[in-house]
């Protein structure tokens, strides 16, 4: 694998990161908007994680943290770039980012139907809480 850089986003990265979490990252999500991205990059600058190799991103994942829970989303990687070790380089520096704040577990938002995802999930040592659903409601 050529040198892999893993990063917090920029302002200045919101466009070429909701045009790769189009190529990258499955399903879609009411904050996929330029508003969205810049907002959570602008709350929590250490939230949005980015890995480039030769100045290309090739993986994403948000790693929030609001003080109580550590949660995990759009971990997402070039699909020419999977199977790579790029997603378990992302997870490995949101769960630093967690240790370092005092999290003491991450949560990660998983598609129901997306298998490929969820053995990657299994594999990075996480396992599915059958018990916990998720409850939604649109603001806008």
């Amino acid at each position: 694998m050529t040198h892999l850089r893993i990063r917090a986003a920029v302002p200045a990265d919101v466009e070429d990161v909701l045009a790769f979490w189009k190529e990258a990252a499955e399903g879609t999500s009411i904050t996929d908007d330029v508003d969205g991205v810049t907002r959570l990059v602008t709350r929590d600058p250490d939230a949005l994680l980015l890995a480039e190799s030769d100045g290309v991103l090739v993986g994403s994942v948000i790693a929030g943290w609001d003080g109580w829970r550590a949660s995990l989303y759009r971990l997402a990687v070039l699909p020419s770039r999977r199977r790579q070790g790029i997603a378990s380089a992302l997870l490995e520096a949101a769960e630093r980012r967690f240790a370092a704040v005092g999290g003491r577990r991450g949560d990660a938002m998983v598609l129901v139907g997306n298998e490929r995802a969820q053995r990657a999930w299994a594999a990075a040592g996480y396992h599915r809480e059958d018990h916990w659903r998720r409850w939604v409601k649109p603001f806008a």
